[in-house]
């Protein structure tokens, strides 16, 4: 079920998609980057993905992948894959998570300090439910909070990093300092990532997308 959205909200949406579509490369290019970028990446990754596995089965109970409702494209929902990190009795609650939260598993916090539990996105990416730079998709509670302006984010595919990924690297230890982590994150946090992924799409290049990729990869290793 998709959210719901006014004919205001349409009109919105169908505005920013049709700015968004335009040029070769984000008609074409853009899907065609993802489709490679993802698929090299699962191969090269599969070491890795063998070795997260493993280590989650070895140290906690529970699923290898946690999978979790967001909205997509056109306010569409789809199931978004990472690896679990939290323990199996306390993977359900608050969507917000802060540093030093008490769920999250020893082997899931070396994986989110590297955010190495973002990977298997590789595979919503393959499939066309994400792109590899595009805006966070949120869950269905935040979404349908959207004002018509921020639903310009939702006329594209949502991706696994953006520049708002890259000013909230440290987004956990952000919340973790507000007295109310939640109400912190939707009223403040949030609206700025939307503002910022709102300006990335009104701009949208090879050498954009590139640069975002880079900048990710060299700021999860440091």
């Amino acid at each position: 079920m998709s959210i719901p959205a006014c004919d205001e909200d349409k009109a919105v949406l169908d505005l920013h998609a049709s700015k968004a579509t335009q040029g070769f490369y984000v008609s074409y290019g853009k899907r065609a980057l993802d489709i490679f970028a993802s698929a090299a990446g699962l191969l090269a990754l599969s070491p890795l993905f063998a070795m997260a596995a493993l280590g989650l089965k070895l140290t906690s109970r529970g699923p290898v992948f946690f999978r979790q409702i967001r909205i997509g494209r056109k306010g569409l929902p789809f199931s978004v894959l990472k690896f679990r990190s939290m323990y199996i009795r306390d993977s359900v609650g608050s969507p917000i998570t802060v540093a030093g939260d008490e769920r999250i598993t020893p082997v899931g916090r070396l994986l989110r300090r590297f955010k190495l539990d973002e990977l298997p996105q590789l595979l919503n990416v393959l499939r066309g439910d994400m792109s590899i730079v595009g805006p966070r998709p949120e869950v269905p509670a935040y979404v349908e909070r959207y004002t018509p302006e921020q639903r310009m984010v939702l006329s594209v595919r949502p991706g696994i990093t953006d520049p708002s990924s890259l000013v909230y690297r440290r987004e956990e230890e952000i919340l973790a300092a507000a007295s109310d982590p939640e109400h912190f994150y939707r009223t403040c946090i949030l609206p700025d990532k939307i503002a910022r992924s709102g300006a990335y799409l009104q701009n949208v290049t090879f050498c954009s997308d590139v640069r975002i990729i880079w900048k990710t990869l060299t700021s999860s290793l440091f």
